[in-house]
C-alpha cells in the first residue's frame, strides 16, 4: 500500500499563497514564486518532481485550490499536477458544494463528506501508489489533524510573502515530526517528514 502524503510549496514565512489569492490572481501577490522550483529546470528540482509524480496514484485538493486550477488561467494540457509533466492521476476535490460547471471535468471527482472520506476513497484508487494531498492548507491541516498522513513534504521556497494563506495556524495541534530526507537545489529546499 502507498502512503498518504501532504506535498506543498511554502514560503520561508510559512505561507502557501501570497496575499489575495483568487480566480484572477491565482496564488495571490508573489504566490507564483512558490513554484519556481517546479518550473525553473534545475536538475535536482526536476528529479524531485518526477519522483513525486511517478509515485502518485491519486491527488486530493480542496475547493479553493480547485477553483484556481479550473479557472481559465489554471491547469491545461501543458500545465497541471506535476507542473509541465502534467500527471494524469485522478483528482478528488473536497467540497460541500460541487460546482455546476467544470472546465476540466474529466480530471476531477467531488467528495462532499470530508477529507477523511476523500482519503478512504483515494486509497483503493491509488492502486498501491501514494495518495497526495497537494493543498490547500485547510485540506493538509485536516489530514494531519485526523491522523491520516504518513508523510509531510515541504518545498521551502526562498521567498518572504509577508501574508497570505498560512500552512499552519494557531489551531494546529502541536506535534513532533521526524525529518527523513532533505534535498537542496538553487531554487528550493525539499524537506520530507514522517508523521508518527
Amino acid at each position: 500500500m502507498g502512503k498518504v502524503v501532504a506535498d506543498i510549496s511554502v514560503s520561508l514565512d510559512g505561507f502557501v499563497t501570497g496575499p489575495r489569492p483568487g480566480l484572477d490572481s491565482g496564488l495571490g501577490a508573489g504566490g507564483e514564486e512558490l513554484h519556481t522550483w517546479a518550473l525553473a529546470g534545475d536538475a535536482i528540482d526536476a528529479e524531485v518532481l518526477a519522483d513525486a509524480v511517478d509515485a502518485t496514484g491519486v491527488v486530493i485538493m480542496g475547493r479553493r485550490l480547485f477553483d484556481i486550477v479550473d479557472a481559465p488561467h489554471g491547469w491545461n494540457d501543458e500545465m497541471g499536477y506535476g507542473a509541465r509533466a502534467v500527471g494524469q492521476q485522478p483528482v478528488l476535490v473536497v467540497t460541500r458544494n460541487p460546482p455546476e460547471v467544470v472546465r476540466l471535468a474529466d480530471r476531477f471527482t467531488f467528495v462532499v463528506d470530508g477529507v477523511r472520506s476523500a482519503v478512504a476513497k483515494a486509497v483503493p484508487l491509488a492502486e498501491d501508489r501514494d495518495v497526495v494531498a497537494m493543498g490547500g492548507a485547510a485540506v493538509i491541516r485536516g489530514c494531519l489533524e485526523a491522523g491520516l498522513l504518513h508523510e509531510l513534504r515541504l518545498h521551502l521556497s526562498p521567498v518572504l510573502l509577508g501574508s497570505g494563506t498560512p500552512l499552519f495556524t494557531d489551531a494546529t495541534t502541536p506535534r513532533a515530526l521526524r525529518q527523513i530526507h532533505v534535498r537542496a537545489s538553487g531554487t528550493a529546499t525539499h524537506l520530507t517528514y514522517r508523521v508518527d
